[in-house]
């Protein structure tokens, strides 16, 4: 089983159901929860999510699908997913209000007491503030579009966002203790950086505010996934994470 309270979701990005479910099962007891995304789910589609998550040791999945399209079609999308049972589901918060409330209906209509919570996505940690000028967001400074939208999703009734670990200080003041920030952009100080322009340590990210972390590379890339992810563990709880 997961370790009690491991905020750290594993990041199985893949298109191979093999070696999600492989994954899946070497790391179970290492992390708290296991995220799909949309590359898996357009390869392997709900057939591939069981799967994976037969291996995981009854750990909640994180299904980041980033729904995003006229109301009534994110709110078909988030009822279709509610048989999986995931834990929390993604839709992006520029889809504006209309789009979040009927998604958010569509959860609680379809999903009942075990509903998903929904998770607004801000600004991708993929991008930086040259790339919020190139597309059209010159107006607003990253940490204003990042609340900008955080607020949307909070009106919208979602449960918390996806945000820059950057971002989670100012939105968990803004918010209090109950929104969910699901942080991506965090890599251990012994893990590239990769991809991400907007990052931090996992240690730093909680202690900033976030409520869960989401790593993938670092620890799906590493010889020793469990024992990798366990080092996060340690790091996080402020035990010698030394090799």
């Amino acid at each position: 089983m997961a370790q009690r309270g491991n905020p750290v979701f594993v990041a199985l990005d893949t298109t191979d159901a093999a070696e999600a479910a492989a994954w899946a099962s070497r790391v179970a007891g290492a992390v708290g929860g296991i995220k799909l995304g949309l590359e898996f789910f357009c390869a392997n589609g709900p057939a591939g999510i069981g799967a994976v998550m037969g291996e995981a040791s009854g750990l909640p999945l994180f299904l980041d699908l980033k729904l995003h399209d006229i109301p009534n079609t994110v709110a078909g999308g988030v009822r279709a997913v509610c048989a999986l049972k995931p834990r929390y589901v993604t839709i992006h918060a520029a889809g504006g209000p209309a789009m979040l409330k009927a998604a958010g209906e569509a959860a609680r209509q379809a999903g009942g007491a075990e509903r998903p919570k929904l998770l607004g996505v801000t600004v991708l940690t993929s991008l930086s503030e040259d790339d919020l000028d190139r597309v059209g967001f010159a107006r607003r400074a990253m940490h204003e579009q990042v609340a900008n939208l955080a607020r949307l999703a909070r009106e919208g009734g979602l449960d918390g966002v996806v945000c820059s670990p950057h971002e989670a200080a100012s939105l968990r003041a803004a918010f209090g203790p109950d929104f969910v920030l699901m942080v991506p952009g965090v890599r251990p100080s012994w893990s590239a950086a990769d991809d991400q322009k907007r990052v931090m340590t996992p240690a730093e990210a909680m202690r900033a505010g976030a409520t869960h972390l989401v790593i993938g590379r670092p620890i799906t890339k590493a010889a020793d996934p469990a024992g990798a992810a366990r080092r996060i563990a340690d790091e996080i709880a402020g035990r010698n994470a030394a090799a």
